[in-house]
């Protein structure tokens, strides 16, 4: 029928190669040979970075995602549905995507793009339908409406504005020192000389094209990879490199995973089951679970953060990528961490439902939570945090104050420039130094 779609739960299958992923969906007449070229090509014409050999269980999220949208341009299809489509790439990539979304449209391709990012609806859409609770609340031309008025249509109201108060530090409760560690896999991104620290009371943002270390650097932090020398990470003072998660809680840190489905939840498990993977408040003695309290919690998280399910026995794979996203954010948020690291917050989240989960960060900073944020989104991170560094190919930039950052700065720096930038900017201090030495002899 010519229909292909994107869809924001990824369906491939880990064990396959991206161009075996692909295949599988084309005309068989094409040879895996012809598929892995015509995918390199395609990759390459729309700026989509994707090695067609590699195994998809190597991949970052922001790779399987560029991995379906190539899969569906190779289609042809008359009719392409994308739901969530730009959630984790880059700016310059939804750029370069939006550009081939418009000649597909020339061409004659009907598109539905499904998204909460009011910002893209205006500019890529020229009929908007917005839904809420399953149901039609308006029609409209997005292009002559601002995004306060596409927010009221969503949520029913404008999102409140976020308080960002001034900062105020205490000690470090997470310091990553020479944190050198080499690829697990053939596939994956080596860290070099990883250094960077995060107070208590400030949110640290590190923004990045998805692929560059960022997936290794998460399950360095969060004990999943125990390679590491014990001095190379340190939680609340402690040498934590060689422990696992469990330890790493009873220290205070506690992790949104990027991957909600396999990583944050389990799928067949219901909500308050789900709840037990990182909370014990509800096991009694001997190991017994107090169901009542357990429910009670999860209830608790489920009525907090407006997640819209079928109460807490609800499976975790029955609700939509938004709403398990609110669910997890609230089952760490509302342990009281003393360290929070959050990969993609607010990944596929309605504008409300978004703007809630950055107030929660803020929230937990002000009461002296360390907090760090990896994500995507440039303009979620300049909104919450107070720090910004950039992770390009396995590397991590030197920090700067988000009043110093620019969008274009923190850019450039996605590419790997700082290097060149910061040795520019220490030359251009000596040569002031001595300037201001000749001008100023003792």
């Amino acid at each position: 029928l010519g229909i292909a779609m994107v869809f924001q739960h990824f369906s491939l299958f880990d064990t396959l190669t991206v161009a075996e992923n692909v295949w599988l969906g084309l005309d068989k007449s094409l040879s895996l040979t012809e598929v892995t070229r015509s995918i390199a090509a395609k990759a390459a014409e729309y700026g989509l970075e994707v090695d067609p050999l590699r195994p998809v269980h190597t991949l970052s999220v922001g790779e399987m995602q560029r991995v379906e949208i190539i899969r569906a341009l190779l289609a042809n299809p008359r009719l392409l549905i994308l739901d969530e489509p730009t959630s984790v790439l880059t700016p310059q990539a939804v750029d370069k995507l939006f550009v081939v979304l418009r000649k597909l449209a020339s061409e004659g391709c009907s598109i539905l793009y499904i998204s909460h990012k009011l910002h893209e609806i205006r500019a890529l859409c020229s009929a908007c339908t917005v839904m809420r609770a399953g149901r039609v609340t308006g029609v409209c031309d997005p292009r002559v409406e601002s995004n306060a008025s596409l927010s009221r249509l969503m949520i029913g109201a404008e999102p409140p504005a976020l308080e960002h108060r001034a900062v105020r530090t205490g000690d470090a409760v997470l310091r990553v020192q020479g944190l050198n560690l080499a690829r697990a896999d053939q596939f994956g991104v080596d860290l070099v000389d990883v250094q960077f620290e995060v107070r208590a009371g400030e949110v640290v943002g590190i923004a990045g094209v998805s692929g560059n270390g960022q997936k290794e650097l998460l399950y360095a932090l969060s004990g999943e990879d125990t390679r590491a020398a014990p001095a190379m990470v340190q939680v609340a003072g402690q040498n934590v490199g060689h422990q696992g998660p469990r330890q790493r809680r009873a220290l205070g840190l506690y992790f949104v995973p990027e991957e909600r489905l396999g990583r944050g939840a389990v799928p067949s498990m219901g909500l308050a089951h789900n709840l037990l993977l990182t909370r014990n408040e509800a096991l009694g003695g001997g190991g017994w679970i107090r169901m009542g309290a357990l429910q009670a919690q999860a209830q608790d998280i489920i009525t907090r953060f407006g997640v819209k399910a079928g109460g807490a026995h609800a499976a975790a794979q029955s609700l939509s990528g938004g709403n398990l996203q609110k669910f997890i954010v609230g089952r760490e948020v509302s342990a009281q961490p003393r360290l929070l690291i959050v990969s993609q917050p607010t990944w596929g989240v309605d504008v409300g439902a978004a703007q809630q989960i950055r107030a929660e960060i803020l929230r937990l900073r002000d009461a002296g939570c360390a907090v760090l944020v990896l994500s995507e989104e440039l303009e979620e991170l300049f909104d919450i945090s107070d720090r910004l560094h950039v992770m390009a190919k396995g590397q991590i930039s030197p920090s700067v104050d988000r009043a110093d950052a620019t969008m274009e700065r923190i850019g450039e720096w996605m590419s790997g420039l700082w290097h060149a930038q910061v040795q520019a900017h220490l030359a251009q201090s000596q040569a002031l130094a001595a300037q201001t030495l000749d001008e100023n002899p003792a």
